[in-house]
């Protein structure tokens, strides 16, 4: 003898369980010519876990670098030998995926600031020398996170 048990089932009998979502991990492109300056610029952001950061030495190196890794936020040092980060801000918004947000970070200090940066075409700057434990932050604002 079967007994007929769905007329004894409701939805919260059998509660979906959903796993919560995990955002994807953010993708910051550091692009400067300093190796001491890379390596504080990772070692700050490294601390936040949503955040990953790949680092370049070179404008023509984030170029190649951008285009394969597709990263949600380029901090792009200004003053660099060779290709510097105006040239290469140049060359990045040329690119069909060039809405990325792109931050300047530079010891140049000018009087029309934050104008002047924008008006090169980046969203914003972060002056050098910057404050380790508050650079993830900073970088979260450009985010708008």
């Amino acid at each position: 003898m079967l007994i007929d048990l769905t007329s004894h089932l409701t939805r919260s009998t059998f509660a979906i369980r959903r796993q919560p979502q995990i955002a994807p991990p953010v993708r910051i492109l550091h692009v400067d010519d300093e190796p001491d300056i890379r390596e504080l610029v990772e070692l700050s952001l490294g601390l936040e876990p949503d955040l990953v950061t790949r680092s370049c030495g070179s404008g023509k190196e984030a170029l190649a670098v951008a285009a394969e890794w597709k990263p949600n936020l380029i901090l792009l040092d200004l003053i660099m030998p060779g290709m510097g980060g105006v040239g290469t801000l140049a060359r990045l918004r040329i690119r069909e995926d060039s809405r990325t947000p792109v931050v300047f970070m530079t010891g140049l200090r000018r009087a029309d600031e934050p104008e002047y940066f924008r008006f090169l075409g980046a969203a914003g700057v972060i002056f050098k020398p910057f404050e380790p434990a508050a650079l993830a932050a900073s970088v979260r604002e450009f985010l708008h996170l």
